[in-house]
């Protein structure tokens, strides 16, 4: 993408002034390389945004952001509902809250050397993984509501979680407002047997070493010990969330013309937040989130399980659950005014700074866990939200390193089979069910990780932690 489209504000921070339809600036968090990087699609795409009703302050791109459905992934944007503002499906994306989880273990990393093999083999044949998995834990109807109502406390309450998770899952662990009367039976048809699966795509549950501490005393807050060992799954809301944006997209097409709003692109379907499409999409929404929190306990669960195979008195705590396609209502102030704002996360992660109210009392004092994830062979990060990342894109931080390739241009490049034995030659051991998602998912297929963490950092969206380095990978 050509730099020179914008106005560059300082080495980070790109802004392209509203023009024609758009009702706010579209600004991009990234240097000048990132920017480089990205594919015009992303300039198209949040200008695009920026013309949407109800809109405040700005359209944001994080560092990683790349072309999704309607909305840039690393899209962060927020509207108001008494300015006419919108609820887009696109704009959350069509895994619904799709997020991240680590656990961490206590464990050394010659601990979990001595049985790296069988480690891993335990997790490839324990965890259902890739397209369409299903696992041992069927719902009946009545299951089905609980659990889109309960979230993680529902799989707490039945077993598959522990109590003390929750204070360190957002929301602690249950959205309020979900509604499954607004989830479709074939949304929940889906679902019945995916509960406890990781999925296909760039999901992945991974044993991870602390290679690199960068801010001590946050990392003693977080349990963070260099050379120590912590387990990272990242999923989301399976076919259920797939199946709600797809259905609600179509309604809001329809929605959109009746409300008079001229889209730009069909991708960007919307409804007011104060219609009935708009409200029944939020509960949906909300039940979808409830279902992926859920989920990532359940797996928490399993790796508990596991892990409690080769170590009997190993005791794996949460550091921190948070998702990344969501829409939150959040109080946020705007030009000097406290406003409760829809705020749309898509591939962006929520990053409180210090002394946030809804961050757990043992966090509060630095700031949330913002949790990064990169490819299978080069790491993933941990950082902590910073206060000016309020002011920046309303509490955001980016989500992953963003892809630079697609999967189909991946494909061309890289065997599955073949990254899988170059992996292993790094130590690093890769199980999956496919290799074509191996391939699709090549680390080359990636940005820089450390390139687009320092350009946050350097942003004020967060700051980093500590590094972690990859010994297992279990990829969907």
């Amino acid at each position: 993408m050509d730099p020179g489209r914008f106005t560059q504000v300082d080495a980070t921070t790109w802004r392209v002034d509203p023009w024609g339809a758009m009702r706010v600036p579209a600004i991009i968090y990234a240097d000048e390389n990132l920017i480089r990087d990205m594919d015009n699609k992303v300039y198209d795409q949040a200008v695009n945004v920026a013309t949407l009703p109800g809109i405040v302050q700005a359209c944001y791109a994080m560092p990683d952001a790349h072309w999704g459905y309607g909305f840039p992934i690393g899209g962060v944007a927020a509207f108001d509902p008494d300015r006419g503002g919108v609820v887009s499906a696109g704009g959350v994306g069509f895994d619904i809250s799709c997020g991240v989880r680590t656990m961490l273990t206590g464990l050394a990393v010659a601990d979990v050397l001595s049985v790296q093999k069988s480690l891993a083999d335990s997790l490839y044949h324990q965890i259902p993984a890739g397209l369409g998995s299903r696992g041992a834990i069927t719902l009946d109807a009545l299951e089905m509501d609980a659990m889109l109502i309960g979230g993680a406390r529902w799989a707490v309450e039945r077993g598959w979680g522990e109590a003390r998770d929750l204070e360190r899952i957002e929301e602690e662990g249950c959205m309020a407002g979900a509604q499954p009367d607004w989830v479709s039976e074939r949304a929940k048809e889906r679902q019945r047997r995916e509960m406890g699966t990781l999925g296909s795509g760039n999901h992945y549950f991974e044993i991870q070493a602390v290679a690199a501490i960068y801010d001590l005393a946050v990392a003693d807050v977080f349990g963070l010990v260099q050379d120590e060992v912590v387990v990272t799954i990242h999923c989301g809301s399976r076919g259920l969330g797939h199946q709600i944006g797809t259905e609600y997209l179509r309604e809001m097409l329809v929605a959109a013309k009746e409300a008079g709003i001229e889209l730009p692109d069909r991708e960007l379907a919307c409804a007011p937040i104060n219609s009935e499409v708009g409200r029944r999409y939020l509960g949906a929404m909300r039940a979808a989130i409830n279902c992926a929190l859920a989920n990532r306990e359940i797996l928490g669960h399993f790796a508990r399980r596991i892990f409690a195979h080769f170590f009997p008195n190993c005791d794996l705590r949460l550091l921190f659950d948070v998702s990344h396609n969501t829409c939150k209502v959040e109080p946020h102030i705007v030009d000097g005014r406290r406003r409760e704002l829809f705020v749309h996360r898509k591939g962006a992660t929520r990053a409180f700074g210090p002394g946030h109210e809804s961050l757990p009392a043992a966090l509060r004092m630095v700031g949330q866990p913002v949790l990064i994830g990169g490819s299978m062979g080069t790491g993933s990060y941990v950082l902590v939200g910073e206060a000016t990342s309020e002011a920046k894109a309303f509490s955001s931080a980016c989500h992953g390193a963003g892809r630079a390739l697609s999967r189909h241009a991946a494909l061309k490049q890289w065997s599955g089979r073949q990254t899988v034995d170059d992996l292993e030659k790094e130590g690093i051991l890769i199980r999956s069910p496919s290799m074509r998602g191996v391939a699709e998912e090549a680390p080359g297929a990636y940005k820089d990780i450390g390139a687009v963490v320092a350009a946050a950092e350097h942003a004020g969206l967060a700051r980093r932690v500590a590094r972690l380095r990859p010994l297992i990978c279990l990829k969907g």
